[in-house]
């Protein structure tokens, strides 16, 4: 049996790791991890290390999807092979060189060619065993002769800077009769080739490590007699052939890979504002917000990007508000209101995760990571039973956990924000309007989102929710489940209590909750969330944990004759402080206001020699910090810049390099206190609780608009049929919601218009890019198959529009 556990990985650089699943061969993570990618990337690549408590741990395979691949395999479970991991299979990385041919006339007045090949960098070297050392042997190799020359060692550096030049002579100077301009033997030239190996020179006893190699013809260089290019490193081709790929096993794995293409704010103007507008559209069902609803297959897919629009430009309320009511008017039973998978739910549902999601951590997080700690028994389940366990101390402790979870949350009313609280306060109002005769909608309407759609799912998976950091164990789960569904039940507020439960344990379980005061206080919670101008300013003071997490910091020289070493601290951000510790828990070390930090900064990696590395910029000093791969590092950057966004005194430049050794490494300034040399990078918006980028989100409902076009169209000819012909709707039809088909018509045929006009800004991008594009350049080394993919399409496309 083995202990495994699984790194996600781009290109080499891990960004996430899951558990260890201990004495399993088939083990099973169910983790979920998301980010947004800081960086361009040829591979997304998954290994699977066996834990060794003596000896490093041993890799047993991998997973490689190249970039180009990933839409394959969108949104789709599937099983992939794992391959075996060595040399060839990790090559990595872009090497630039150039090649000159020249004539020499030697003593003797006969011509020879001499050829030069100069090395002049490589970019993104893997990494092997935490250090890389490169250096490259540059060969000359023909049927009849080989000659190689090796540049020097660069040390600690995966961009290494050679800038090295070799001379090598090509020719046979007797077959030169002809002195014409390099017209030398055909078979000679067609069977020579450069061939540039990289190595990493490593200190142990087994010799130097392999890194990747490339081979040119020496035919490039009829053309011309100078070649210039960045070349992709590839692996040898005699690489150790892999064995029987399914002796390893294989990985499920469901990737989501999402890549927009954003344009600046004045090009989606006319369609975000007729998304703006929606709430204001007269009847609701003809707005444009409502119209993607519609068009759309699932209506969680319009949800997602709809609401973090209106949130960003503060209009989620009110269109909620409208989308509601309608959706209330046309609900013939109270029991039933907003139990469908409606646009409705699915925006509401939307909303709550964005911004809701601190509120649920300060609410539930203490308590689940208790009981997830504290593994007891609370199967309740005589069938279930394990030897040994007591029914009665089950039950017990169950009734403990339901009980401290209940309370917690109905005395959460004052923390719940008030985006959430206006949009429960519009469907309590929409409910009782309707159905007069019912007392009790006006808390179903606002329970079955809060307890049915928000607490219980996330006490059910606290995973998913960041409550804990990986998917909990059966034990706990299983307890989890039973504290959800009697936490549903109690704020679902239902008449027959016992009735509600299929099993019987859960019946008699439920006898203990069957009291009043549960009901007064679910009811007494519902008010609370539900009111309108309830504002709360103590809720707004206690202090919001945003991040935290290990990272390696530069002492920042506080002490005079301190060592300025790096160490491995803890770091907590809070809207008030940036404070650091040397473990989770302890005092802190240090304590940053956030008045205090005026830039937040990439720092050069030319620094320290190290990556992933940027600066907290304060009035006296900076702090350096080294973050853990690149993904981190953005996530720190972005919300320490979002927090500290509204400070008086934020700087306008700063150094993008450390003070070391009495000058800037950047401009060379000697005084420490000189301004920056950069212009610090741009600001993002100033509030804390969302970081939504609005055209980003009007490019993706765009890409929505354009997918679903044929929908748009089936929905103006339905606008244009009800409107002249009164009889029983057609069945294509019927699926729209259309109360007003002259207002839906008008909207549609604005959508169209904008989606269309943003069709062609999109082509006529991609031509312009098509033409300034140069194969072999920085960002299109030659062996880039994504490259080869998109000019493949780009002449289909123009084929076809000739």
């Amino acid at each position: 049996m083995r202990d495994c556990y699984c790194t996600v990985n781009l290109d080499q650089e891990e960004v996430f790791r899951t558990k260890i699943v201990e004495k399993s061969l088939c083990p099973f993570y169910g983790e979920d991890f998301y980010c947004e990618i800081p960086r361009s990337f040829r591979h997304l690549s998954f290994y699977i290390f066996d834990r060794d408590v003596f000896r490093r741990d041993s890799i047993i395979g991998k997973v490689a999807i190249q970039k180009e691949d990933l839409p394959k395999y969108h949104n789709r479970d599937t099983w992939f092979q794992l391959q075996h991991v060595d040399a060839d299979s990790e090559v990595q990385g872009k090497v630039h060189l150039e090649l000159r041919l020249s004539e020499v006339i030697t003593d003797t007045g006969i011509v020879c060619h001499k050829l030069a090949a100069r090395i002049l960098e490589c970019q993104g070297l893997p990494i092997v065993n935490g250090q890389c050392d490169p250096y490259a042997t540059v060969t000359l190799a023909g049927p009849f002769r080989s000659e190689a020359k090796k540049t020097k060692v660069k040390k600690k550096t995966n961009n290494p800077q050679f800038d090295e030049v070799f001379y090598f002579e090509v020719t046979r100077p007797c077959s030169y009769s002809k002195k014409s301009h390099f017209d030398f033997e055909e078979e000679d030239v067609d069977k020579l080739e450069i061939r540039v190996d990289l190595w990493n020179a490593s200190n142990l006893k087994f010799g130097d490590e392999f890194l990747g190699e490339l081979r040119i013809p020496l035919k490039v260089l009829r053309q011309s007699s100078s070649y210039e290019a960045w070349y992709f490193l590839q692996p040898r081709d005699n690489g150790s052939k892999s064995l029987k790929p399914d002796d390893l096993g294989s990985l499920r794995l469901n990737v989501v890979y999402t890549e927009d293409h954003v344009f600046s704010s004045d090009y989606y103007s006319p369609l975000r504002d007729l998304l703006l507008k929606s709430a204001d559209v007269e009847p609701v069902s003809a707005s444009a917000a409502h119209i993607l609803g519609e068009v759309c297959r699932e209506k969680q897919e319009a949800a997602i990007p709809l609401v973090r629009l209106l949130l960003h430009y503060g209009r989620v309320v009110p269109f909620i508000s409208a989308i509601a009511s309608a959706e209330v008017k046309r609900t013939q039973d109270p029991n039933t209101i907003f139990r469908g998978n409606s646009l409705t739910s699915k925006c509401i549902d939307e909303t709550m995760k964005l911004a809701g999601m601190h509120y649920l951590h300060v609410t539930l997080k203490p308590t689940i990571e208790e009981i997830c700690q504290s593994h007891r028994s609370c199967e309740i389940d005589p069938v279930k039973l394990r030897d040994g366990e007591n029914l009665e101390n089950n039950m017990e402790s169950l009734r403990q956990y339901v009980d401290r979870i209940f309370t917690v949350i109905t005395k959460s009313g004052v923390s719940c924000p008030t985006v959430m609280c206006d949009i429960f306060f519009s469907l309590r109002e929409a409910a009782a309007k309707r159905f007069q005769d019912d007392l009790d909608v006006r808390y179903t309407a606002v329970s079955s989102f809060i307890f049915l759609r928000f607490f219980a799912p996330a006490i059910l998976s606290p995973n998913l929710f960041q409550l804990t950091p990986h998917h909990t164990d059966p034990q706990t789960s299983r307890t989890l489940t039973l504290i959800s569904k009697t936490i549903q039940t109690l704020g679902s507020l239902s008449k027959s209590k016992s009735a509600s439960f299929k099993e019987s344990y859960m019946a008699t379980f439920y006898e203990f909750f069957n009291e009043q005061k549960y009901a007064d206080a679910v009811k007494n919670f519902l008010d609370l969330i539900s009111s309108s101008g309830r504002r709360d300013p103590k809720s707004i003071e206690q202090p919001i944990l945003l991040k935290e997490g290990f990272m390696i910091k530069r002492a920042q020289g506080r002490k005079r004759f301190g060592m300025k070493n790096f160490k491995k601290r803890w770091f907590r951000l809070t809207n008030h402080e940036f404070t650091y510790q040397k473990s989770k828990g302890d005092q802190p070390l240090c304590s940053i206001p956030i008045e205090n930090i005026l830039a937040v900064e990439r720092l050069e990696e030319e620094s320290f020699r190290m990556k992933n590395m940027f600066q907290v910029i304060q009035p006296e000093r900076a702090l350096y910090i080294q973050a853990n791969n690149c993904v981190e590092a953005k996530d720190w950057i972005d919300i320490l810049t979002k927090v500290s966004q509204c400070n008086q005194k934020r700087l306008t430049v700063f150094h993008p390099s450390a003070y070391l050794n009495g000058h800037w490494l950047c401009c060379r300034a000697s005084s420490d206190t000189a301004t920056g040399c950069t212009p610090c990078t741009g600001s993002l918006p100033a509030n804390i609780q969302l970081d939504i980028d609005g055209d980003r989100e009007t490019e993706r409902i765009y890409s929505l608009f354009n997918l679903y076009m044929g929908k748009l169209e089936k929905m103006q000819e339905a606008c244009g049929s009800k409107s002249v012909y009164d009889g029983p709707e057609q069945e294509e039809y019927s699926t729209f919601i259309i109360d007003d088909p002259q207002e839906t018509y008008k909207t549609l045929k604005q959508v169209i218009a904008g989606v269309g006009a943003l069709e062609q800004e999109h082509a006529q991008y991609r031509r312009d890019k098509f033409k300034k594009t140069r194969y072999g350049s920085q960002e299109h080394p030659i062996g880039d198959k994504s490259f080869q993919n998109y000019i493949r399409q780009q002449s289909e496309v123009s084929t076809h529009s000739i």
